[in-house]
C-alpha cells in the first residue's frame, strides 16, 4: 500500500511534512483547501490551505496556554468572549473554570463547528452543549465593532494572517476588542512563531500599542507550529496583570480545581521571558 505525505507550505523552503494513514474529510474550492487526516503520531489532523491547524496529540499546548494564562492572570473573570475556535478546544479549556458565568463564541462559519464535532469530538469534549456557552455565527470583527456587551477576557483564537484570517491582525480588530473589554480586562490572541514570522509580532505590537498601556507576548513551544516558540499576543492596561508573583498564580490556579497537562503557575509566569530575539525586535517599534 503506498503511503501519501501531507508537506506543510507555510513557509518558502522550510517545512515539515506528515504521513497520511487515512484521509477522514476532504474539501476543495478555487479559494480554500481543507483536508483532515489520520496520522499515526499525531492522530486526527486538520488543515487548511497547506498550513497545519490543530492536532489531537498536542493541541491541548495551545489551548491551555490560551485559555488558563489570561483567566488565572485575571483572577476574577466572569465573562469570556472568544473570536474563532470552531473546534472548540478553546470552549472546552475555558468553561472548565467553574467561577466563569458565560462565554460567548464568535465564529464565522457553523459548518466548521459541525465538522469539528464530527472529526474532532475530543476536542470540544461536549463544550458546545453547557449552558453557560453562546455560540454566534457570524464575522469577529464586525462582532466585536457592534457588540454592546463586555467580557473580563478576549481570545483570539485565529489562523494564520493570510486570507479570510488577516482582519483578526487588523487595528479595527484590536479596537473592537478593546472597546469590549471591562476595565482591567485582557486581551490574548495567537501570533504566529515568532523566529520564523518575525513581522507579525512587530506589526502586531504596533497596533495593539494605542489601545493597550501594555502591549506584550508570551510565549509556548507547541510540536506541530514549528520554527521555534509560538507568540501569543497580550493585551491589558493592568500593566501588572503579567508580572505577578508565581505564588499569587498557584493559589488561583490550585483553588481552580483544575488539572493540566502543559500549563503549570511556574510556566506561566515564565512565559513572559521571551526570546531576546523577540526583544529585540520589539524595543526596534
Amino acid at each position: 500500500m503506498t503511503t501519501t505525505t501531507y508537506l506543510e507550505k507555510l513557509y518558502d523552503g522550510y517545512g515539515q511534512s506528515f504521513t497520511v494513514d487515512e484521509v477522514l474529510f476532504e474539501h476543495r474550492t478555487e479559494h480554500q483547501e481543507l483536508i483532515i487526516f489520520r496520522n499515526r503520531e499525531f492522530g486526527t489532523v486538520m488543515a487548511l490551505d497547506g498550513v497545519i491547524q490543530t492536532t489531537e496529540r498536542d493541541e491541548f499546548v495551545y489551548h491551555e496556554m490560551m485559555a488558563h494564562l489570561p483567566i488565572l492572570a485575571h483572577g476574577d473573570a466572569k465573562r469570556v468572549l472568544i473570536i474563532g475556535g470552531g473546534d472548540g478546544g478553546m470552549l472546552r479549556e475555558v468553561l472548565r473554570h467553574q467561577n466563569v458565568e458565560h462565554v460567548t463564541q464568535v465564529e464565522i462559519d457553523q459548518a466548521v463547528i459541525d465538522m469539528c464535532k464530527q472529526y474532532l469530538p475530543n476536542h470540544s469534549a461536549g463544550a458546545f452543549e453547557d449552558s453557560r456557552a453562546n455560540v454566534v455565527i457570524a464575522d469577529g470583527v464586525e462582532f466585536v465593532n457592534e457588540c454592546t456587551d463586555t467580557f473580563d477576557v478576549i481570545i483570539s483564537d485565529c489562523t494564520d494572517p493570510v486570507g479570510p484570517g488577516e482582519v483578526l491582525f487588523s487595528s479595527r480588530f484590536y479596537e473592537g476588542c478593546k472597546r469590549c473589554l471591562t476595565p482591567g480586562g485582557v486581551f490574548v490572541a495567537q501570533n504566529g512563531v515568532t523566529f520564523m514570522q518575525p513581522e507579525e509580532a512587530v506589526t502586531t505590537y504596533r497596533r495593539l500599542g494605542p489601545y493597550f498601556a501594555d502591549p506584550y507576548f508570551y510565549a509556548a513551544a507547541v510540536p506541530t507550529y514549528v520554527g521555534g516558540v509560538m507568540a501569543f499576543a497580550w493585551g491589558s492596561d493592568n500593566k501588572g496583570m503579567r508580572q505577578q508573583r508565581v505564588e499569587v498564580i498557584r493559589e488561583r490556579f490550585e483553588r481552580s480545581g483544575i488539572t493540566t497537562r502543559y500549563y503549570t503557575p511556574e510556566l506561566h509566569v515564565a512565559s513572559f521571558a521571551l526570546p531576546q530575539y523577540v526583544v529585540q525586535a520589539l524595543s526596534d517599534c
